[in-house]
Formats: structure tokens, C-alpha cells, sequence
């Protein structure tokens, strides 16, 4: 598959940054408190605006997809469980509208002129990852054995024992190949309005062999999609960001010693060493190096209440090539 080179009049930004950024387990998950949250994420990134970037943003959606499957359990008896492919759409639609009513409140108090256009955005999987041969990303609510054991009978789920708290479904995770119309989302960047996209990881779908396109019960992570995305798009920066200010190395222990600059070498040497768990830091790295790796020229990991001092090299940690 050959990948097209987007120029911009303007240097590109992606940033990712997770669901529960807008969804917090201490919050009371209405509507008005999702958009309070969301308006405190546009004020974090506006200093991307304010350095002369365009912008993408990929957000993740785990907390609402979790809500959501809970409630088709809870109605389960009257109205059919969606699909997980359903369910990201779905979030990509209303995560994108909150943010798009942040960005229409705070652009203007910040003195910019732009329009927001949320990007429904199919990812492309491959049916062969050996990922649907072991699915093991936990998704939605806990139930009890019981309840699991109807669930696989019925409905074909696979479900697994999750930290002594409960059972819960298992999907898939594939590695993202390709988005799919990431022309589309390059002409609204070229016409000047931030876009998001690509919100969750990405609707997951597969071409089969007639090229007919479906989607898939998978969750793609949103990381990786977003690194995609920047190499698709010829980002010129990538940022992710976490819930810390700087990558570390021994993190947590006393020996722990900030990193404020990774060239790819170093870093993947530290994810093979185990430095950076999979649940956690681990997915970030390996994705920043794939950016890197794909041509792009840098990728800043910090989090959102430092991104106004990371963008001006006085936190976060920076990934490249070299110094």
C-alpha cells in the first residue's frame, strides 16, 4: 500500500490523549460534567494554536464504551447488544461533539478563528492478526461467573477473570494497517479547521477478499492509531499525553531517573528491558518510535497540565532519531 505525502501551509500537530481525560471515575458521567472536562482539554491544547500549529486530536473512549456496554447489558432483555465496532462509532460521535462545543467556546476567548470538524474514522485490521486468535483486551462491566457463562453460551463471548473483581469480555487488539479516507481528514487540515479523528483507536474494519469492508468486535489502541495517523498525515509533531509529566526510567522505584530526551535506539533497548510496562508507558514508547521510525521527526510525551511548558522545552520528554 503506498502512503501519499501531505504538505500543509502550516507545521501539523497530532495529539492523543486518553478517554478518562474527559470521563473520570470520581465524576458523575453526565453530560454537563463531560463537557466541563472537555472544555479544561481545549485550554490545554491551545497553546498548540498559539505556537502556529494546525491541529488533529485523537482521543480515547474507553470509560464511554465501558457505559455503553453496560447499558445494552442492562436493557439486554429488550434491545439487542451492540457490537464493539458499533459501540466506537458511536463514541467518535459523541466525544467528538463535546469537544467540538469546547473548541466553539474557548477558541474565541483565546482570540482564534476556526472551524472543528469531528472525522467518523474507519481503521483498517487485518483479519489474520494473530491478536483474534487470543483476544485479551478486558471491555465493559464485571459480571458474575453465572452471568459469564451465559454470555459465552449465547452470545459467543469470550470472557476472563479480571483482578478478583469480576468477569468481563475479552476482544481483540489489533495493530491499526492503514485509515481509511486520511485524505479527507488532510483536506480539513489544509482548509484550516482542527479536526478530530481517529477517536478511540478507530472504528476496526476488514476487507475481505471480494473487497467488501466490515467491522469487527476489536479494540485498536489509541496510541498506535494516532502514530499512524501522524505518519499518515506527515505530522510534524507528535504529542501524547499521559498522566505523567516525563517518562522515567526505574518509574516508581527509588532509583527512578527522569528521561528528558529518548532517541529510538535508547528507547527501544528500555521497552526490551521492560521499563515501560504494557499496560501503561509501554504502547506510548513503542508508538512514539514507530512515528520516528516512519519518518516523523519527533514526538513530545508529557502531561496535559505541563503541555504549555513541554512546548517550550521545559518538561516532558522528547522522542527522535537523535539529539
Amino acid at each position: 500500500m503506498t502512503t501519499p505525502f501531505f504538505s500543509f501551509v502550516r507545521p501539523l500537530a497530532v495529539v492523543a490523549f486518553g478517554g478518562n481525560a474527559l470521563l473520570r471515575p470520581e465524576d458523575p458521567g453526565t453530560t454537563a460534567s463531560q463537557l466541563q472536562r472537555a472544555r479544561e482539554a481545549v485550554r490545554r491544547l491551545l497553546p498548540i494554536l498559539a505556537r502556529g500549529y494546525e491541529l488533529v486530536v485523537v482521543h480515547g473512549n474507553g470509560p464511554q464504551v465501558g457505559n455503553l456496554l453496560m447499558q445494552s447489558e442492562l436493557a439486554a432483555a429488550q434491545i439487542p447488544p451492540q457490537t464493539l465496532d458499533f459501540c466506537v462509532a458511536e463514541t467518535q460521535g459523541s466525544i467528538g461533539f463535546l469537544l467540538e462545543l469546547a473548541f466553539a467556546n474557548e477558541l474565541p476567548r483565546a482570540g482564534f478563528r476556526k472551524e472543528v470538524a469531528t472525522f467518523l474514522t474507519q481503521v483498517l485490521v487485518d483479519a489474520a492478526d494473530a491478536a483474534f486468535l487470543a483476544p485479551s483486551k478486558p471491555v465493559g462491566p464485571f459480571f458474575s461467573r453465572e452471568r459469564a457463562a451465559v454470555l459465552e453460551e449465547s452470545l459467543g463471548w469470550m470472557m476472563i477473570e479480571d483482578s478478583g473483581r469480576g468477569w468481563r469480555k475479552v476482544v481483540a487488539s489489533p495493530r491499526p494497517l492503514a485509515i481509511r479516507g486520511v485524505a479527507v481528514a488532510a483536506a480539513l487540515v489544509n482548509r484550516g479547521h482542527i479536526v478530530i479523528a481517529a477517536g478511540g483507536g478507530g472504528i476496526p474494519v476488514v476487507e475481505t477478499e471480494d473487497g467488501q469492508v466490515r467491522g469487527v468486535e476489536a479494540v485498536i489502541d489509541k496510541d498506535y492509531t494516532a502514530s499512524l495517523l501522524a505518519s499518515s498525515l506527515s505530522a510534524d509533531v507528535f504529542i501524547v499525553l499521559t498522566g505523567v509529566e516525563h517518562v522515567a526510567r526505574d518509574f516508581g522505584r527509588p532509583t527512578e531517573t527522569p528521561l528528558r530526551e529518548l532517541d529510538v535506539l535508547t528507547a527501544r533497548a528500555l521497552l526490551a528491558e521492560g521499563q515501560f510496562p504494557p499496560g501503561s508507558m509501554g504502547p506510548k514508547i513503542d508508538a512514539a518510535v514507530r512515528f520516528v521510525e516512519a519518518g516523523g521527526r519527533q514526538v513530545l510525551i508529557t502531561r496535559a497540565e505541563s503541555l504549555a511548558d513541554a512546548l517550550e522545552g521545559k518538561t516532558g520528554t522528547l522522542v527522535r532519531n537523535g539529539p
